[in-house]
């Protein structure tokens, strides 16, 4: 059978979920084209990528760092920089299967076009649901244009896939419990960021490797499910499983459960986002094997005592308004003095907690209310460092 391959643009193709995506197209190249590539500013991974997949259009978020990509390409494809860079390649690339796999809010603006513009999005960027899904969701016009790819999301759309939404009785994600699953308090207070760098199961940036050692990470994936999945923080709940083969589980209101499981390989959940409705023939590839038999599926509930950052979370996300986006920005600002060794592994939890207990100001009333809490929970996490309290 011959089909036409499906268009794709990847925003943080040199990262891991990036990689992730360009695999599968790789793999499967009658089905998957690559017309646009984006990063933040590794010139020469973005090099390589381009002369392995010869995209379109390029972009390189810092200026500097396309204009030395441009200049090594000779003039191979167009390659912009810059302010307004993302959102310019979106709007040049209409119909464009879009895979947001970067961190961070930079990429919003490119969201946004390719909702507003009818585009298939498979995403992967937690900080566009948690901080502005008031603003981006409603921009989705059809069902499943908008695909989770991160793997307990991703699980959690499948074991929805034929439901009604009124039979959900509730859902949880899972996480593996990090390099500190079986740390004392005592212990981790002297963690080191070579430790927390060192996760059992995923391979990670920094940021979101210490997210996952606090369980801060699993916390923010709560407040992305809540609204991905429309529900309420009580009825969306978290398991340690340290096995990493379940991803997630739904309930339904009759007491019948959906697990969905696999080797945790972010190929598996991107490939299935990227190819809905169908299924890629990813096990009759050498690189993604059938998760082991017999299997280990224990499953705990996680210990806030010891992981506060997972706690937090939740009563940001009780309390709503600005203190999702509080969150974010503070955890932000912690987790980069933690990894500089400015502050301890337990100090994390304690700035964070103390930037929203200080929080005073109203609900964000626009997604540039949102982006400035953000920034605002930065900046005060940023002034109690300062103020030496954490100084290790």
């Amino acid at each position: 059978m011959t089909r036409t391959p499906k268009d794709v643009g990847i925003i943080g193709a040199t990262g891991s979920v990036g990689g992730a995506a360009l695999w599968i197209c790789e793999k499967f190249p009658d089905r998957f084209r690559v017309r646009a590539l984006a990063a933040q500013r590794n010139v020469a991974a973005m090099e390589s990528l381009v002369r392995r997949f010869n995209p379109e259009v390029v972009v390189l978020a810092e200026e500097g760092a396309a204009a030395e990509l441009a200049s090594r390409l000779g003039g191979e494809g167009r390659v912009f920089g810059g302010a307004g860079a993302l959102d310019r390649m979106v709007a040049e690339l209409p119909g464009v299967h879009w895979v947001f796999a970067s961190s961070g809010t930079g990429a919003l603006g490119a969201l946004e076009r390719a909702l507003v513009q009818g585009d298939d999005v498979s995403l992967a960027n937690k900080e566009s649901v948690v901080v502005a899904g008031p603003w981006i969701l409603p921009l989705v016009s059809r069902k499943d244009q908008l695909r989770p790819v991160d793997s307990e999301h991703n699980a959690i759309w499948q074991g929805l896939f034929g439901e009604k939404e009124e039979d959900v009785d509730r859902i949880w994600l899972t996480a593996s419990g990090g390099p500190f699953r079986n740390f004392s308090r005592e212990e981790m207070a002297r963690a080191t960021p070579e430790q927390a760098l060192r996760h059992p199961t995923w391979a990670m940036g920094a940021k979101i490797t210490v997210d996952s050692a606090t369980l801060m990470n699993k916390g923010i994936e709560v407040l992305e499910a809540m609204q991905l999945f429309n529900l309420p923080v009580h009825r969306v709940h978290a398991l340690v499983h340290p096995g990493s083969l379940v991803h997630g589980v739904v309930r339904f209101r009759d007491g019948c459960s959906k697990m969905v499981l696999s080797t945790p390989d972010m190929r598996i959940p991107a490939g299935v986002a990227m190819a809905f409705p169908e299924r890629l023939p990813i096990m009759e590839t050498e690189l993604a094997p059938p998760p082991p038999t017999p299997m280990n599926l224990a499953l705990d509930a996680p210990d806030e005592g010891r992981f506060p950052c997972f706690s937090l979370a939740l009563e940001a996300g009780r309390r709503g308004g600005a203190y999702p986006a509080l969150l974010v920005g503070a955890d932000e600002a912690a987790v980069r003095a933690f990894l500089e060794g400015r502050i301890g592994f337990l100090d994390v939890a304690s700035v964070v907690e103390e930037t929203l207990e200080g929080w005073k100001g109203a609900a964000p009333a626009s997604l540039g209310d949102a982006l400035e809490a953000v920034e605002e929970g930065q900046r005060r996490a940023e002034a109690m460092m300062g103020e030496g309290r954490f100084r290790r």
